[in-house]
């Protein structure tokens, strides 16, 4: 079924929705939470809930356009919610390590000196992204945003991990010099 289909199940309110939903995506969405949580009750928890957010979610969004980037974010979000509660004591290795590459960019510290309105920092970050190449692109947003292993996106793009981590790493430096350039404190 297409997204527009599925989406127009939802508006109906038919439960079929969260079915064809979780046919096509539910696979993919359970890999981008256990990949954050590394629990797999857990993992399965997140998409279930998942569903019952999206439910939530439409109407009044109709996200027809980006279906799977709209249900991804709330899987990813309800994954970290997870994650923190269940490292109250001790975080995650990994989490805590794309923390630290990311703080290179965009700063850690105190929040109250670091505050930014958020929508100039989107629109910062959109931009920057748009200006990569595809590969470069997908790389950065594959370890970000979806927590892929250096090894899955080399994999993924055919190419050593060292290739990887060296274009990650410069990816990082060019868009902290963005944010600077851009007047986001870093």
């Amino acid at each position: 079924m297409t997204d527009d289909g599925i989406i127009d199940l939802y508006l109906a309110r038919n439960e079929k929705a969260i079915m064809e939903t979780s046919d096509k995506y539910g696979k993919r969405l359970y890999k981008l939470s256990w990949q954050i949580v590394a629990d797999e009750g857990s993992a399965e928890e997140c998409v279930n809930d998942t569903w019952l957010k999206t439910w939530e979610s439409i109407p009044p969004h109709e996200p027809r356009d980006y279906f799977f980037a709209f249900i991804a974010k709330i899987t990813r979000s309800l994954s970290l919610s997870v994650c923190r509660k269940m490292t109250a004591k001790k975080r995650s290795a990994n989490v805590t390590a794309l923390s630290d590459e990311l703080e290179q960019c965009v700063g850690g510290g105190d929040p109250i000196n670091q505050r930014v309105d958020e929508m100039h920092f989107g629109d910062s970050i959109n931009s920057f992204l748009g200006g990569l190449s595809e590969e470069k692109r997908d790389m950065f947003v594959r370890r970000y945003w979806y927590m892929d292993d250096v090894p899955a996106i080399a994999k993924r793009h055919g190419c050593s991990e060292t290739r990887v981590t060296t274009e990650l790493y410069r990816i990082r430096k060019k868009l902290k010099s963005q944010l600077e350039d851009d007047g986001i404190w870093v």
